[in-house]
């Protein structure tokens, strides 16, 4: 097939990563890509990955078998239906539909509506309205942004003056939503969806705080590991826990989309949290999560491209459930200096040869660029050490490593990830 895959980061690296495993000779594009994508994918680097027209013209033009859309930007500005409407397959959602992770308010809604499980809310238009909630629902104080915010619109805090000033921070740009704290372990579980039927992929737990021991800021993520082992000792094994979320939430809510005439088709991102009074969702996001994408991918035994052409195509149900090596993955995230607050930028990036010749591991470039003085970090998260070993305990001394092979001035990494499943 060939394939464009619209984005610049690690996530998009790592699908590309897995399409050309398959071996199946793909032909393989990036919409707009980075140094390290360019290694394995055909950049076109002159597409505005936002633009409907530009890109729907551009896969007509090129002869585009499959459009597969990383970033959520894209879906809310009207890709995907661009593309649906000139009968080129695309894998991620309509715009409607991607305000699952659009708008807070809107997921609130239609988890209320579907019966899925989740915290209550209350959607705040004003300063006055964020006090009486934050008063009503008490601490730990949760505020989110009610739209895109790159992973950062969410503070946890049981200072009421710092949640106040969270509000402020995005009450101009319209509402946000105060929550309900909810208490337990989290877990990301990706579904693949046509509009009607779901295939779930294996879960993973990402670490969002910048630092070592849950410290710090929130950030877009800083590393992630699958499998979960630890879910057995719930739920008897990873398999029932699954099945669990795929009837309790996922079907419910692509069922009630469907019904609403907005098929959600593409990829539903559950972030969960194991509370002492069940499963609960936190957040729905309308693509692959990074980076946890890394992680799944890595293990992924059968065909990704089968299965994402099987939903954007209608034809889920005749697809088998993807399937997953028993082998354990960790990726762990080099950030640049002051990320996540004032990334510095422009930095020299040296030593990935050393790195990604580490046996199990390969590297998943998120913000690269290639200049005349070698490559340079272009953003906040740089790249992905992606490791895998027969346990967590061998894939977490290859990635850290392939870590210590390389070199950015200034970067920080955790150097916590997976380490209470490495026993």
């Amino acid at each position: 097939m060939k394939i464009l895959v619209l984005g610049s980061g690690a996530r998009e690296h790592a699908i590309l990563l897995a399409l050309a495993a398959e071996g199946a000779g793909h032909e393989l594009l990036a919409a707009p890509g980075n140094a390290g994508i360019a290694r394995d994918a055909e950049l076109v680097a002159d597409l505005d990955p936002n633009d409907p027209v530009a890109v729907t013209e551009f896969a007509g033009t090129a002869n585009i078998d499959l459009v597969i859309v990383g970033p959520e930007a894209p879906l809310i500005a009207g890709v995907a239906d661009a593309l649906r409407e000139r009968g080129i397959p695309v894998f991620g959602p309509g715009k409607t539909a991607a305000q699952l992770e659009g708008s807070k308010a809107f997921a609130k809604r239609v988890m209320d509506e579907a019966g899925v499980p989740t915290g209550r809310a209350v959607r705040a238009r004003n300063r006055a309205e964020v006090e009486t909630a934050l008063d009503e629902l008490g601490a730990p104080h949760v505020v989110k942004a009610d739209g895109l915010a790159a992973g950062k619109g969410v503070i946890v805090t049981d200072d009421r003056e710092a949640a106040l000033a969270h509000a402020d921070t995005y009450l101009p740009s319209g509402p946000v939503l105060i929550e309900e704290f909810l208490a337990g372990p989290e877990v990301s579980l990706f579904f693949v969806s046509d509009g009607d039927t779901v295939r779930a992929l294996s879960p993973a737990q990402d670490y969002k705080r910048a630092y070592d021991g849950d410290a710090g800021p929130n950030t877009g993520g800083m590393g992630a590991y699958s499998p979960l082992p630890w879910l057995a000792d719930r739920f008897g094994s990873e398999a029932e826990f699954v099945a669990e979320v795929t009837r309790t939430v996922a079907e419910p809510v692509i069922r009630h989309l469907d019904g609403e005439g907005t098929p959600f088709i593409g990829l539903l991102y559950a972030g969960l949290i194991l509370t002492d009074s069940g499963v609960k969702v936190i957040e729905f996001n309308a693509r692959f999560g990074d980076p946890e994408t890394q992680v799944v991918l890595a293990r992924l035994t059968s065909p990704l491209s089968e299965l994402l052409m099987a939903a954007a195509s209608g034809r889920l149900e005749s697809e088998p459930d993807p399937t997953f090596s028993s082998d354990a993955a960790v990726t762990v995230v080099l950030a640049s200096e002051g990320y996540p607050e004032k990334p510095v930028t422009g930095r020299p990036l040296t030593g990935l040869d050393a790195a990604a010749s580490v046996e199990g591991v390969h590297l998943a470039h998120a913000a690269t660029a290639e200049t005349v003085d070698g490559l340079v970090a272009t953003g906040g998260r740089v790249l992905n050490v992606v490791a895998r070993g027969t346990d967590f305990a061998e894939a977490r001394d290859r990635a850290y490593r392939a870590l210590a092979d390389i070199t950015l001035p200034g970067s920080h990494h955790r150097t916590d990830i997976a380490a209470r499943v490495a026993g």
